[in-house]
């Protein structure tokens, strides 16, 4: 309590300790601090309240440690703050205007927390910053141009947040960059080659986006870089040369991309380069002769085209060149007879053009819907033809599935790349139109054009007489209804992995219904249709599938649904729209803390009045004995999962929250809105004090 009245403090330093509870609310209240520093302990709850008008400060570190709140109403407007670090800590919002308008401020790391919304313009107005560390968060939109007024900058950190939009070229004006971590966004277009123009760059990290294009030859003027990764893009051509001329460089991923070409021989000099991964693209010819690519594993130089090495378990390059001086006698040999026969070919293919030509345009009138290919893809090499030569026309040795829809086959393409290939039936006899194609093919792009970490890739689709399929990202952690339902899966699924799975089903939901557009409907969520990675974290797969089997119908009630998660209106209903797949949603959260299909709970709930509560069953006694009890915050949490599915599963579409509403709930540490739930009352079942051990 004494800590609440020091009228006069200048300087609070207490880091590096582990203190709990929460942070003194008065620590400011003369108006005199000038250093708050609480850093790397365990305390909860809001910032003070003091420090939003404490014009005086000058550095805070309250970084590594619980913190809640909305982070637009905690801080204000500091003219001598320098230094501030809040990163590590559960802080959520919108980044105001205000922090432009900190003119003194050289460093502010606000990473690994719950922000989301834009980066807002002002931030450009920091004339002095030299470190901005975002990353980590769920920031949005583009990165604005005003940046490049940032001249003194050295770091700027925003990997792992859903930026968007491509890299801008004023980066390039950020001459004394040392470091620029734009990785697992949500980025496109081109590699700016401005960004050769940072001549002190010694890190590079613009992995786990969608840039596309070539590598731009200006990155060889980074003659300070020691580490660059440009892994899992879509990017094409060539290694430039001048790559390998750069001296400094230590690591380098150039791995799931669909780079060509051989490797430069430039980099036959670069003998303090240690680690490289140039893996999953289409790379020919001999490895260069240093450590790095010699002392490589297999998996860092696998699924290539053609390379070559004396490498174990690679193709060693002297078959490759017997290979090649026998290619040239065969093409000198050849030769001449190719030139004649060709000639002959060209006369007779003149005579049957005409004739084919009529033949094809009397078949596509008659049936334009038999053999459309619409299979779109990250590297441009799967086709129908590579898809039924991998599963040996769909043998059943390479099914690992099957579902509602079809059944799910493990495909490895020529490329080398592993995909999932989900075979359904064909489309519906009905002929489709011109407009009918075209919209067909505008949802099969915007499908494809979805990305979230928490969503399965979607790479295309094909409609063919034969044969019709989807082609998806492949993941071999199962599906959530198989981990549950199994007792080895079920316990390694611990309480912290559950409620990270429920917060990104409701992600991907949010993703699709509030930032797609047009909002897509998922129509059919389910444990079934929610797949997991090897590290167990969720990715909600078969999204638009309804739309993409029936592209002439208005209709799509016939696909919306699997028994079990069906949202109750559609029993006497046609229409399908958001708040269905929310039903599906409270489902799931229930399904999970269970750890199986709450089928009798959501009966009972439906059923619930206030004054039966008093007799309910109590949430401990419900969830999964098969996972240890959980502590006093996950507890907590399982609570406001609780609340939040009984809001989701409400008779009435209209009284269920929307997935922004939810996703912004279990963002907070505090409990969700009472005017949005004040009628979820289940008495002592949802008492957290009944969950704690």
């Amino acid at each position: 309590m004494e800590l609440e009245n020091l009228t006069n403090l200048q300087t609070f330093q207490i880091a590096e300790n582990k203190f709990s509870g929460h942070l003194p609310q008065n620590v400011c209240l003369g108006g005199s601090l000038t250093n708050f520093t609480a850093y790397d302990n365990n305390f909860i709850g809001s910032v003070p309240k003091t420090l939003k008008n404490c014009s005086t400060l000058s550095r805070v570190r309250l970084d590594g440690n619980k913190l809640s709140g909305n982070i637009s109403e905690a801080f204000g407007i500091y003219p001598s703050l320098v230094y501030m670090d809040l990163s590590h800590n559960k802080l959520y919002g919108e980044l105001s205007s205000q922090w432009g308008f900190c003119h003194n401020l050289k460093s502010l790391k606000i990473s690994n927390n719950n922000l989301f919304g834009d980066i807002p313009i002002e931030i450009g107005n920091l004339s002095k910053l030299e470190m901005l560390d975002l990353s980590s968060n769920h920031l949005t939109g583009e990165i604005p141009k005003s940046l490049e007024r940032l001249t003194l900058l050295l770091v700027l950190d925003l990997h792992g947040n859903r930026i968007s939009g491509e890299i801008p070229i004023e980066v390039g004006k950020l001459f004394k960059l040392i470091r620029l971590d734009l990785g697992a966004n949500n980025m496109s277009g081109k590699i700016p080659g401005e960004i050769g123009d940072c001549r002190q760059l010694w890190y590079l990290n613009l992995s786990k986006n969608m840039l596309n294009t070539n590598i731009p030859s200006n990155l060889g003027n980074l003659h300070s870089l020691v580490y660059l990764d440009l892994s899992y893009n879509m990017l094409s051509g060539e290694i430039p040369w001048h790559i390998g001329k750069l001296q400094s460089l230590e690591r380098m991923n150039l791995s799931r991309n669909n780079l060509s070409g051989s490797i430069p021989p430039s980099f036959n000099e670069r003998v303090h380069l240690r680690s490289i991964d140039i893996s999953c693209n289409q790379l020919v010819g001999p490895l260069p002769k240093i450590r790095a690519f010699q002392n490589a594993s297999l998996a860092e130089l696998r699924d290539n085209k053609d390379l070559c090495s004396n490498h174990t378990g690679m193709k060693p390059c002297s078959s490759l060149g017997k290979k090649k001086r026998t290619s040239r006698k065969l093409i000198l040999t050849l030769t001449l007879s190719l030139i004649f026969i060709a000639l002959l070919l060209l006369v007779i293919t003149c005579i049957l053009f005409r004739t084919k030509r009529k033949r094809n345009i009397s078949i596509q009138h008659r049936d334009p819907s038999s053999n459309s290919f619409s299979v779109r893809s990250f590297d441009g090499k799967i086709a129908y033809e590579n898809i039924i030569t991998a599963t040996e026309n769909f043998d059943s040795k390479y099914c690992i599935g099957k579902g509602g829809h079809g059944s799910v086959y493990k495909v490895e393409l020529p490329c080398g790349q592993v995909v999932a290939v989900k075979k359904v039936h064909a489309l519906e006899d009905e002929e489709l139109d011109d407009n009918m194609i075209k919209s067909f093919s505008k949802e099969i792009q915007s499908l494809v054009n979805i990305r979230h970490r928490n969503i399965v890739k979607f790479y295309g689709f094909c409609s063919h007489a034969r044969h019709s399929f989807l082609v998806y990202e492949l993941l071999e952690g199962g599906n959530l209804s198989q981990n549950l339902g199994n007792e080895v899966r079920a316990r390694d699924l611990n309480w912290l992995k559950r409620v990270d799975i429920v917060k990104g089903v409701a992600n991907a939901l949010c993703y699709l219904h509030h930032e797609c557009s047009p909002p897509i409907v998922h129509r059919d969520i389910s444990s079934n249709n929610v797949l997991l990675d090897d590290e167990g974290n969720p990715h909600v797969s078969d999204f638009g599938t309804a739309k993409l089997l029936r592209p002439n119908s208005s209709n799509w009630t016939s696909f919306a649904g699997t028994l079990g998660y069906v949202a109750p209106e559609l029993a006497y209903t046609m229409k399908v729209n958001e708040k269905s797949d929310v039903y599906s949603f409270g489902v799931i959260s229930l399904e999970v803390i269970l750890g199986h299909h709450p089928g009798d709970i959501i009966e009972a709930i439906s059923s619930f009045s206030p004054a039966s509560g008093a007799n309910g069953t109590l949430l401990k006694d419900l969830i999964d004995e098969r996972t240890p009890a959980p502590g006093k915050q996950e507890a907590e949490e399982l609570v406001k999962i609780t609340k939040l599915a009984f809001a989701c599963l409400r008779q009435s579409p209209l009284a269920r929250p929307s997935m922004k509403q939810v996703c912004a709930s279990l963002s907070k540490e505090n409990w969700p809105s009472e005017g949005l739930f004040s009628t979820v009352t289940l008495g002592q079942l949802l008492e957290p004090a009944l969950l704690r051990c």
